[in-house]
Order: structure tokens, then sequence, then C-alpha cells
């Protein structure tokens, strides 16, 4: 009962006129930024962050929110009609969506798209509703050990998982590890790394890192490398659904949601793994004249089933984010950073210690789902007109907006510097298969890490059996063995049975 009078009190903040337009128009940013290849909730949110000093805290978060999963709607339109997805958990629905699209019918794929994100966007907000609390209720629980394990287990399923190498993945934690480690010790007050330079010694500011990697790094690997494309569109059919496809779809969308929303809870890595699975599901379960559509005219289950298990994963992807701290994806890094620009750390004492934002941020899920259902399927049109703005005035203007942005903050010309230095790392590290998010992680949560390492070491008196003494962190230490030696067992035990 408690769960519903206080999602009641976040649903009469999230409903004030305020945090509904700022609801409004970060569903409509994230949409927006789905629809255009190569842009991603990420580097918008990324971008975005500097409003963090200016806005209210509920306000910023419910934005950052509804670009996020936003994002997850629109990203299905470029998927459907031009074989290019918006964003990488579209790759799935492109595969069946663009065929459908093809065959004169990419007006039943884009409203089975819209309404299975509705469906299991609103089905993944209640699991979250119901099991974040708990999970928060167990966690407060835990001591410096296993908020210490904690963080390691984040390091190692961002590095390990979001990218494709999991040696890469380390390299790009341990920059953020090593940035995270510059400016004034919070335990002894010394300067560290600092180089002498008086502009480090707050550190480097996360908004700077997350722009320069995301946004500049984005735009300028783009100018640099990526040559350009001749997209052809498939025609816009008239967004409906006949009843068959209704009977199709139902079952579709059930599934997906239900393969998408335990891959949120877990910090696995992305939606990449849930779409596919949900897609070979819905590949696997059909018969006869519905199984022949797959690859050819295109099936509607394969767009209907991939597009529920995103927008679950995604939604779902709050809970370890809200209650852990842990984030599974780019743009929850992102997020978690815009959070500690507020001074708050999510983990488990958010729940008790900021629980309007949070009730405030979970009922703006149930709005927002309702918001992207009326901008998606009426207003597709209007959506499919942004693929005509030129890439070279919408790389430069995201350039200007981030330059802006970083500039804003301190109007220092020493971080206009440092950020197209970041951005310059970045296209490096994108041209040699780096993935960023490990870079953010490592930097907000290295310095929370070292601040429990040593207040664990403390309790246990110098003693390394501290982190053995309790059951739970017995636990976690299973789990990051698992994630780092699981895929390599996988893998040699793939290659002996081909042998």
């Amino acid at each position: 009962m408690d769960t519903v009078n206080l999602l009641m009190q976040g649903f009469g903040t999230a409903m004030t006129v305020t945090n509904l337009l700022w609801a409004l128009f970060g569903c409509a940013l994230g949409t927006a930024v789905g629809v255009l290849p190569g842009i991603g909730p990420a580097t918008t949110v990324a971008m975005l962050l500097p409003i963090t000093a200016k806005v209210d805290i509920t306000a910023s978060m419910i934005f950052f929110a509804g670009i996020y999963y936003g994002a997850m709607y629109g990203g299905s339109t470029t998927s459907i009609l031009l074989n290019t997805p918006g964003e990488t958990a579209s790759m799935v629905t492109a595969m069946e969506g663009n065929k459908m699209a093809k065959s004169g019918r990419a007006g039943a794929a884009l409203a089975t798209a819209a309404i299975g994100s509705f469906v299991a966007g609103s089905i993944a907000t209640v699991v979250v509703t119901l099991f974040a609390p708990v999970v928060a209720d167990y966690a407060v629980k835990l001591g410096p050990p296993e908020y210490f394990l904690l963080m390691v287990l984040a390091f190692t399923t961002v590095s390990a998982v979001l990218g494709k190498s999991t040696v890469r993945g380390l390299t790009a934690l341990f920059i953020g590890l090593a940035v995270g480690l510059i400016g004034m010790d919070q335990i002894s007050g010394q300067p560290r790394y600092t180089g002498g330079k008086a502009e480090f010694l707050d550190g480097i500011e996360i908004v700077l890192v997350a722009v320069g990697l995301f946004a500049v790094a984005e735009v300028l690997h783009a100018v640099l490398f990526e040559g350009r494309v001749v997209e052809t569109q498939n025609k816009l059919t008239r967004v409906h659904m006949s009843a068959r496809d209704w009977r199709r779809s139902v079952p579709a969308w059930l599934r997906g949601s239900a393969i998408g929303a335990p891959f949120g809870c877990i910090p696995a890595g992305g939606t990449e793994i849930p779409t596919f699975l949900s897609y070979a599901t819905e590949k696997k379960l059909a018969k006869g004249e519905d199984k022949a559509e797959f690859g050819t005219a295109g099936a509607i289950e394969g767009v209907a089933g991939p597009e529920a298990a995103n927008n679950a994963t995604v939604t779902t992807a709050l809970i370890p984010l809200l209650t852990l701290g842990i984030p599974t994806s780019n743009t929850t890094a992102i997020l978690l950073g815009a959070f500690q620009n507020y001074g708050i750390q999510p983990g488990p004492q958010l729940f008790a210690t900021s629980a309007a934002l949070v009730w405030a941020l979970i009922a703006s899920l149930y709005i927002g789902n309702v918001m992207l259902l009326i901008l998606n399927l009426p207003m597709v049109g209007l959506w499919v007109k942004l693929l005509k703005i030129p890439k070279p005035q919408l790389y430069a203007g995201i350039l200007i907006f981030a330059t802006v942005g970083a500039y804003g903050m301190r109007q220092s010309s020493f971080d206009l510097f440092l950020l197209y230095v970041i951005g310059a790392v970045g296209v490096v590290m994108r041209r040699f298969d780096f993935p960023t998010a490990p870079v953010v992680v490592g930097m907000i949560l290295g310095p929370l890490a070292e601040a429990q390492l040593r207040n664990a070491m403390s309790i246990g008196e110098g003693k390394w059996t501290v982190f053995i003494d309790r059951p739970v962190s017995v636990f976690l230490i299973v789990v990051i063995a698992t994630v780092l030696l699981l895929p390599r067992l996988m893998r040699w035990y793939s290659g002996r049975r081909a042998v």
C-alpha cells in the first residue's frame, strides 16, 4: 500500500504543468534523435548535461528519461523505412520491418512497433514500480565491502559486456579510473595528478567528459571517417493494423516484454541480446504461412517482439541504476553523471533520501509512454520529414550546441580546450573500437569505489578477508568472476564443438 501512496505522490509531482512540459519536450526530442541515424540518446543527454546547472533536478531527470526511452520509439522509424537503425536497439527491427515496408506494409510495421513499445514500456514500468523499492530495501543493508564489490561489478559488466573486446573495455575503464583520480584526495585533502594546474584541483567535470566523448567525438568521427551514403526511403503507407496483424502482434508483444524485462534488471549490457532472443523466439514459434514471411515479405512478429523486448529492457534498466548505482548502457552511464551533478548518488539510499524525486521519475514513465504513443502513431509523417535534414548542417548544429553548453558552465576557455582534447581521444577510441561508456563509469564510480575500499579495509583492520566474511560479499565475487569468465568458457566450448 505504501508503494501505491508513494506512486500517487509521484504522479502529483510529475503532473505539474512544468514537469509535464519537460516530459513532452523530452519525449519529442527523444523520438527525433531516435529517427535521426547516428545521434542516439547518449549523445543527446551528454550534450544537454549543462542544463543541470540551471534546471530543477526533478524536471531535468524527467526530461532526460523522456529522451532515453523516446529514442527507442523513434529508432524503429528509420529501421523500417530506410533499413538504417537510428539506435543499435533497432537493428533487429530492420530485418523484418524493412522487408514489410518494401512489400507495401510500412504502416503496419510502424504501428506494431509503436503500440508494442507502449505495451512493453507500460509492463516494464509496473515492474520498476513493484521491484525497485524491494531491491533498495535489501541493498540498504549492505556495508562498505559489499558497496565496493557492487562497484567492481559495475566496472566489469560495463567494460566486459558493452564492448566487443574485454581488453578494450578494461582499457577504457582504466582511462576513466585514472581521470577520476585527478583533483583533491577526498580523505587526505592532497592534490593528485593535477600537473600544477589550478583548474584540475576540483577534478575534471563529468559534463566535459560526457559531451567530449559522445557529442564532439561522434561529430568529428562522422566528418572524418564516414562517407556519404545515398539512402532510399520506402513509401510510407497509412499507419494501420488489420485484425490478422493484431492477432499476430499481441502475443509477440507480451513475449517480447517477458524476455526484455529481466535483461534490464541485471547488468547484462544493452538491448542487443534480448532483441535477438525475441526475434529468434518469434521465428521459432511461427507456423505455416506466417513462418514463410520471415526473411521474404517481412513477418510482423519479427517487428513486434524485438521492439517490445527493446523497450522493456530500456525501462527496467532503471532498477539497477536507481537502486544500486549500476549503469548498464551508455545512456544510463550519462544519467548517473546527471544525478551526480546535483550531488545525488544513485544507490540503496536513494529511495530513502530522495523519495519524492524517484517516485516522480517513475510516475513520469507512465505519462511518457502515453505521450510517446500519441506522438508516434498520428505524427509519424512529421518524424519522417526529419530525415531530410542535411547531415553537414545537423552535425554543425550539434557541435555548436555542445561547445556553447560546455563553455556556459564556467565561462572558461580552458574547459573548451579540454572538451576538444577529450573529443579527439573519443575519435581515436571510436576508430579503434574502444567502448566509451566504461570511461564515464570509471570516472564517476572510481572515487566512490576508492572511498568504500578504504572504509572496508579500515573495518577489517587491514585484512583482505573482510571481503569474504559475509555471504553477500562472496556472492558478488562469484558474480564478478562469472561475468569475466563465462563468455570465455562459452567461446572455448563452442570452439571445441566446432572441431
